[in-house]
């Protein structure tokens, strides 16, 4: 009877703590930002179901995403959409009336839906349409084999919403699956399990396990293939690509071993890397098990695969740990600085790595005299709330982040500095962190600990660069500056001096030409080294800054320039030529050649010329 009693107390026990439950809503905990309209702690997305249809005749992708939720007895369930076509929604598979609030600029429209507190799943049926800014179509005349047209999208900072509904913050972190149809002699890749050959029907199937960030959900289609580099990295890129991108990044697989040894296991299985072709707006963009990348970077020497170190990087820092806002941007990006050059060490040595980190600290000077007349935009935390994420997406977030944690390696030591960064990405794998949450546990599991003093605050909440910074030495690019003196001097150029110089010799060498250099002097170098016609990006683009700089116009310059402008859509390479047209008081010849440009570049780009040369389609 005994026994009974207990085992019938326990049963009352359990169904009042279920009843207790049910009727006290978990509590989910985001915190607030300004870059979307998602009420996550109301009622928050989960996991993605997308099923598209890709139709490259009309441009649109006609799809249906359907979303597993959980909420706190909410009513209704916010999602970011910009520029999308709403058809219908459902909620638990019933028609569900949903509304569209008014269009915002920078945000786009807040999409709610009605849900009971009993909704698990929410359907949305919709297109993209001719204004959508993450998708850029290209015609086969923008590809690198000019046989097929080619597709691909550009999620971060906030551009998911533009291809898909979707709660477009950093700190929501869902599980997809997609079924992605396309014309049967494309392939379709995503940021999830891939398929190495095309299929017969044009029907492709994605799974990604692992919760992600809403900006690296990634789609590319087109005429491509895949090459092995091991075992768990490789290549996608057109026919013409294939063999020139596998041999690049043949060190692929040298790179993750590199990174597991310094920072843990790499938890994405798969790194692969598909080449896009030139109007891809970035350097590259790590989405998850498949990054991004420009042609650009395809050199022949493999002397600017440091990008795909970074992009590799963030498969720890981003990617692993997200910043939870675009305010701590600095997170994801000056991390991964410091976690590339450390690859890059490991693989290469210091004398490389110190030209990469001198070459970025160069850029970062530039950036704050940038930004003399907004030092806040100076700091690392930074306050976005009426700008576009992407305003932040500089070389404050990239290199003064990267200064930062390198100074304080030198503050604590290398050992101690490996040891808080492995157990750093290990705590708060698969989650979101805010500056704030950084430095808390920078304090108590580093400096406290360690009885260590460091400005932590001036670093990461004031404008400029503190006064402790590391400072970072070349002799190679020592070397590079007296060598250039020498031809100066001298009036004449002796190629042996450069042989066997690496792309970071030959960039800091073209970067420092003094103000009073000669068009005779310029002339007399570019008949010695044949810049105009440098056939590595980063070079180029160096070079061609400095002759719109100077006036230099030999060698037909100026016409390599502008097929540069229009063949290149990486936004760094892109800003950097025109801002140096706008210096130059050359705005009007910049405009000639940007209303040739513009058609090839992605809207990302776009955006930041048009607000540089003051374009408005006219």
């Amino acid at each position: 009877m005994k026994k009974q009693t207990l085992l019938y107390a326990l049963i009352i026990l359990a169904f009042n703590c279920a009843e207790e439950k049910k009727e006290t809503p978990t509590t989910l905990k985001y915190v607030k930002e300004s870059h979307s309209n998602a009420k996550p702690n109301e009622a928050v997305i989960k996991h993605l179901d997308l099923d598209i249809v890709v139709d490259f005749e009309t441009q649109v992708i006609d799809g249906k995403a359907t979303y597993t939720i959980e909420s706190t007895n909410a009513s209704e369930i916010v999602l970011d959409t910009k520029y999308l076509d709403i058809i219908s929604t459902e909620a638990d598979g019933k028609p569900a009336e949903f509304k569209l609030e008014p269009f915002n600029k920078q945000l786009g429209q807040a999409l709610r839906i009605p849900i009971s507190e009993d909704t698990k799943q929410i359907t949305i049926h919709y297109k993209t349409t001719d204004k959508t800014e993450a998708l850029q179509w290209l015609s086969p005349q923008q590809t690198a084999d000019k046989t097929n047209p080619f597709l691909f999208t550009q999620g971060q900072a906030i551009l998911t919403r533009t291809w898909i509904p979707i709660q477009d913050s950093p700190q929501i972190r869902i599980t997809y699956n997609a079924k992605v149809v396309v014309p049967k002699d494309l392939m379709a890749v995503m940021s999830a399990e891939n398929p190495k050959e095309k299929s017969a029907d044009g029907v492709y199937h994605f799974k990604m396990k692992q919760p992600i960030s809403p900006y690296l959900i990634a789609l590319a289609v087109g005429d491509i293939e895949y090459k092995p580099v091991s075992k768990r990295t490789g290549v996608y890129a057109e026919k013409s690509m294939i063999d020139k991108a596998q041999a690049e990044f043949i060190d692929m697989e040298k790179m993750v071993a590199a990174a597991e040894n310094l920072y843990g296991a790499y938890d994405w299985d798969q790194f692969d890397v598909i080449v896009l072709p030139p109007s891809f707006p970035f350097g590259g963009m790590e989405n998850p098990r498949l990054t991004f990348a420009t042609p650009t970077v395809i050199a022949g020497d493999k002397s600017l695969t440091s990008l795909i170190a970074h992009e590799l990087a963030h498969s720890w820092s981003g990617n692993l740990v997200t910043n939870a806002t675009w305010d701590d941007f600095w997170l994801n990006e000056g991390f991964t600085v410091y976690f590339e050059i450390r690859i890059m060490e490991a693989l290469y040595g210091k004398d490389r790595a110190n030209m990469i980190a001198l070459i970025g600290r160069q850029d970062l000077e530039e950036e704050v005299e940038g930004f003399k007349d907004e030092p806040d935009m100076t700091k690392l935390k930074l306050n976005l709330s009426d700008k576009n994420p992407d305003d932040g997406m500089n070389s404050i977030a990239y290199d003064k982040g990267y200064l930062f944690l390198r100074t304080l390696e030198e503050t604590v030591g290398r050992e101690k500095m490996d040891a808080f960064l492995k157990s750093y990405f290990k705590t708060n794998a698969f989650s979101t962190v805010t500056t704030e949450g950084f430095i808390d546990y920078l304090n108590s599991n580093l400096l406290e600990p360690n009885n260590i003093t460091f400005n932590v605050n001036e670093w990461i909440y004031q404008p400029g660069i503190p006064d402790n910074q590391s400072i970072i030495v070349s002799n190679k690019f020592e070397n590079a500056e007296n060598t250039l003196q020498s031809f100066l001097d001298a009036k004449s150029v002796d190629v042996s001096k450069t042989k066997d110089w690496t792309t970071q010799e030959w960039v800091h060498f073209i970067r420092n030409f003094p103000e009073t250099i000669t068009t005779d002097d310029l002339a007399r170098l570019d008949t010695a080294f044949n810049f105009t016609n440098a056939s590595n990006s980063h070079i180029a683009m160096v070079w061609y800054e400095q002759a719109i700089n100077h006036n230099y116009h030999g060698n037909g310059v100026d016409q390599k320039i502008e097929d540069f402008l229009i063949r290149v859509g990486r936004r760094w390479y892109v800003s950097t030529l025109f801002k140096a047209f706008k210096k130059a008081d050359k705005v009007d010849e910049a405009l000639v050649i940007y209303k040739k440009s513009r058609p090839n570049y992605h809207s990302v780009t776009a955006n930041t010329i048009d607000a540089l040369l003051g374009y408005d389609g006219n």
